[in-house]
């Protein structure tokens, strides 16, 4: 499903599946000398933005946290080499581009992914890896749910799931609420959040800043409603074929989202702007809420100190799992079942497993916490990531649909939700297009 971390070159926070890449191609291999290179054993690694980027949105090495494991990998096995390429983060461009390469078997021996569904789709060509990780290794790490072939609790494991997972959330600007003389309290259904934002705009303060040309900010709160309406494992449900998609409880998100728009809530070009200026639009005071994800922990902190604060998307009051947080495991890295170079893959992505990289991801990125029980919990320095991890101990929370789904149905899903929420179109019809495309991948 994805969202994600601030994008690459141009330093703009994206939504989790459509990482601003830096291009198709870029090959960035560290080296160990000329003199060792006969003796190296040379592992590909694709990456499409998801591991390149640091905590500020900017490709610097120095700060880049493949960059940075990598290089710390080599200088602890001499002779062996981990070439990473970076490809477009636009998820169709990269998605075909592997394929293709799959197909062809010439594709890298390792590549970063989207856990759920981004993994999945290509199980024909990952390579197992349960006996990578025995069990007692397994029992360290969370999210292997995500990333198990059907998943079935006994299904293959197809890749390494990598981080605690990102979760979305609404974000406030205290000053904007003190400045139109509204109080705040959190909101604890949407209608209450809808209703404080109606609030605002009786002050001539836009409510909320919105940026959904892509339906991108729809699949976030989608998520929230739908997973209230339906419950923690809908979506997972209707993978399995054990919830429709066109369900009542779904059809009642899609128009409580569409509300937001209709009742004047948002900015009036909420419709046409890319969420490239989500973040940055927020940061400007042009809404004192927006809707986003903790992958723009780092820039909005940076930018506004004290006055951001955020609360999870709420859920409908009649919500059958009220309060459910939205969101979960985030990325993968797995194994070609082509891999030129196999059992070099294995041991770097038994390296990335341990403790202390992921430290170093958690360190570098400030988007999410560790994902291992051995996890050094100091290395959390972001107050908006401590809250949200301080948060995760005591909701229950859903994996979106976009991360679940196959990426035909992930692709309509956005496209209707940008329609949904202008209404162009019926929630009725997008539920049924939705399920209409799922029926067809079957």
């Amino acid at each position: 499903m994805t969202d994600t971390i601030p994008g690459a070159a141009t330093g703009v926070a994206m939504h989790r599946r459509h990482v601003l890449g830096l291009g198709l191609g870029f090959t960035a291999t560290i080296m160990l000398g000329s003199g060792a290179r006969a003796q190296q054993t040379s592992v590909k690694f694709w990456d499409p933005g998801l591991f390149a980027v640091s905590a500020d949105g900017i490709l610097n090495k120095d700060r880049s946290f493949i960059y940075r494991a990598v290089e710390a990998y080599q200088a602890a096995n001499p002779g062996e080499t981990i070439e990473i390429t970076q490809n477009s983060g636009d998820i169709t461009t990269t998605t075909n581009q592997f394929r293709a390469a799959s197909i062809a078997r010439n594709g890298p021996d390792m590549k970063s992914a989207y856990a759920g569904g981004g993994v999945l789709s290509f199980s024909q060509f990952i390579e197992p890896l349960d006996s990578v990780f025995p069990p007692e290794e397994q029992a360290k790490i969370s999210g292997w749910d995500t990333v198990r072939e059907g998943y079935r609790t006994d299904g293959s494991i197809l890749a390494l799931p990598y981080g605690a997972g990102s979760y979305f959330y609404v974000f406030y600007r205290p000053s904007m609420f003190q400045q139109a003389g509204v109080e705040f309290i959190e909101p604890k259904t949407w209608e209450d959040m809808l209703s404080l934002g109606e609030a605002l705009k009786a002050k001539g303060v836009t409510p909320f800043w919105v940026c959904n040309q892509e339906g991108y900010m729809g699949a976030w709160a989608i998520a929230a409603l739908g997973g209230g309406q339906l419950g923690a494992n809908a979506f997972t449900e209707m993978v399995l074929k054990n919830q429709p998609i066109n369900s009542p409880g779904l059809i009642e998100a899609y128009k409580a989202y569409a509300d937001m728009f209709a009742r004047g809530l948002t900015n009036p070009d909420a419709g046409q702007l890319q969420n490239g200026e989500a973040t940055s639009g927020f940061i400007q005071g042009r809404a004192a809420m927006t809707i986003n994800g903790a992958w723009s922990n780092a820039e909005l902190l940076e930018a506004l100190g004290d006055d951001v604060g955020m609360f999870p998307i709420p859920t409908l009051a009649s919500a059958k799992e009220p309060g459910v947080l939205a969101g979960g495991p985030n990325l993968a890295v797995f194994v070609t079942n082509y891999a030129a170079n196999k059992d070099a893959a294995f041991k770097f992505i038994k390296y990335l497993a341990e403790a202390k990289t992921m430290d170093l991801y958690v360190e570098l990125s400030q988007t999410e916490p560790s994902n291992h029980k051995d996890a050094d919990p100091s290395v959390i320095t972001n107050r908006l990531l401590r809250e949200q991890a301080e948060r995760l101990k005591s909701v229950k929370t859903v994996y979106p649909f976009d991360n679940i789904m196959p990426q035909p149905v992930i692709d309509l899903f956005y496209r209707v939700n940008a329609t949904v929420f202008t209404g162009q179109q019926t929630a009725e019809d997008a539920v049924a297009q939705l399920q209409a495309e799922f029926d067809k991948q079957a």
